[in-house]
């Protein structure tokens, strides 16, 4: 079976009201955690590499990695997506490897970190959207910008998406989905207190807003690992020195994806989970050498995460609900 474009995981997903887990992957073992999970509950996939994945893994090997996934795994409906495309260039190189979605992230300007006003973001979504259509490919864009930085992306400057704007943006652009700032961040380093409903560390209600005004959007949460504190322990507890952090709580993607949330962020969350394993091997076997001694369990616990992702945010059992659809039929849709 093909890839799939994105467009019609996240048109599934709203139709039966859930999400649908994003996982970035930047080697053979967070592939295979992603594709293994997902195999074992039926889920659609959503596989990313960033512009930071494909200088680490070269261009070549990613190609590979996901053909490897479909050859492996075939009746999985997957989508290969590329996360935060910076320019045209980006958005035209992961489509000639063969990427069903991509995102062109026009509120920061191409170094990733200065913020771009909303007619720049509009101008340099449009070219994206009038490109990867032609080719059938989906396209996300972004309004409003995140805190923190991975993947050397981020202004550390938080700016929550204005509802009022996105009606405008939709228009002018074509985009297929939106990401949306509404508090969450890039990296490990969230929160310094654990979110709660009575806090307000979160702009849900942002969320609800943009469903209200673009009820058939498909909304995008960054940023969502939610930085479980038992990986955190298990890093400190062999070695390692990450301070006090919280990252977005489930009822929290919960909430959004009922309000219209259709993609959910996760990447940090496989970070720790793999750098726990690997620690806890090597502190108690300082003898080991062999790298499959530290990475399999290292997978296994990447594996674990993933699964518990694709039931919580619902997309567990949907993987057969519907025929895949081509990058040639979707053409013709557009």
């Amino acid at each position: 079976m093909p890839l799939v474009p994105m467009k019609q995981i996240l048109d599934e997903a709203a139709k039966k009201g859930y999400g649908v887990p994003h996982f970035n992957v930047n080697n053979m073992e967070q592939a295979q955690a992603i594709m293994r999970s997902a195999d074992a509950v039926s889920s659609p996939v959503i596989m990313a590499a960033s512009r930071g994945a494909l200088k680490y893994t070269d261009l070549v090997f990613i190609k590979h990695l996901m053909l490897a996934c479909i050859e492996k795994y075939p009746k999985l409906p997957v989508s290969m997506h590329l996360d935060h495309g910076n320019n045209l260039d980006s958005v035209k190189t992961a489509i000639s490897l063969g990427f069903t979605s991509v995102m062109l992230d026009g509120s920061l300007k191409e170094d990733g970190k200065t913020p771009t006003t909303f007619e720049e973001n509009v101008s340099v979504t449009r070219s994206a959207v009038e490109y990867a259509h032609k080719f059938g490919v989906t396209v996300e864009g972004e309004l409003g910008t995140l805190g923190g930085i991975e993947d050397g992306v981020g202004s550390g400057q938080v700016h929550v998406t204005d509802p009022g704007q996105v009606k405008e943006f939709l228009e002018r652009t074509g985009v297929d989905a939106l990401a949306v700032a509404i508090g969450t961040s890039h990296g490990a380093y969230k929160f310094k207190i654990k979110p709660d409903p009575d806090k307000n560390l979160l702009a849900m209600d942002i969320i609800r807003k943009i469903h209200a005004l673009a009820p058939n959007l498909h909304m995008v949460m960054h940023g969502s690992s939610s930085v479980p504190q038992e990986l955190l322990q298990i890093i400190n507890k062999y070695g390692g020195k990450i301070p006090p952090t919280y990252g977005v709580p489930l009822w929290a993607i919960k909430e959004g994806i009922a309000a219209g949330v259709r993609k959910v962020n996760v990447d940090t969350d496989l970070r720790l989970a793999s750098t726990g394993a690997i620690r806890k091997v090597l502190f108690e076997n300082p003898e080991k050498f062999d790298p499959r001694d530290y990475l399999g369990p290292a997978r296994d616990a990447m594996a674990a995460v993933v699964k518990e992702r694709f039931e919580a945010f619902g997309s567990a059992g949907h993987a057969f609900d519907y025929a895949p659809t081509t990058l040639e039929e979707m053409k013709k849709f557009y």
